[in-house]
């Protein structure tokens, strides 16, 4: 058992930890009564309905008005986006952390003998 591989093993554990703990995080916000108000139901529908609207309202034309509506929505999938990729990572890093005490466990058996 090499000490570098055993401390490169539990480094990137330790990585895998804290992208595990943002997907806690954003778990324990998603269940948070204003988050769901402010941000789940007002921003992510409400204000993405109302932008929609507001793109196709005939008094909200011209070039720089559109292109403002449309940075908006981007904002909205931008946001979305963001948190599915913690969520993603989250899953990936939790396996990962698996994987790692799994090889651990490998080389300090084979340490063993």
């Amino acid at each position: 058992m090499s000490d570098n591989q055993v401390t490169e093993i539990e480094l990137n554990i330790k990585e895998a930890e804290s992208l595990v703990n943002l997907g806690k995080a954003l778990d324990r916000l998603h269940s948070n009564r204003d988050f769901k108000k402010l941000i789940l139901e007002g921003f992510f529908k409400d204000e993405a309905v109302r932008l929609v609207h507001l793109k196709a309202d005939p008094s909200v034309q011209n070039e720089k008005q559109q292109a403002a509506i449309l940075r908006d929505i981007d904002g909205i999938g931008v946001l979305r986006g963001y948190f599915g990729k913690i969520y993603q990572q989250a899953a990936m890093a939790d396996a990962a952390i698996e994987d790692g005490e799994k090889e651990l466990e490998e080389l300090r058996a084979e340490g063993a003998e």
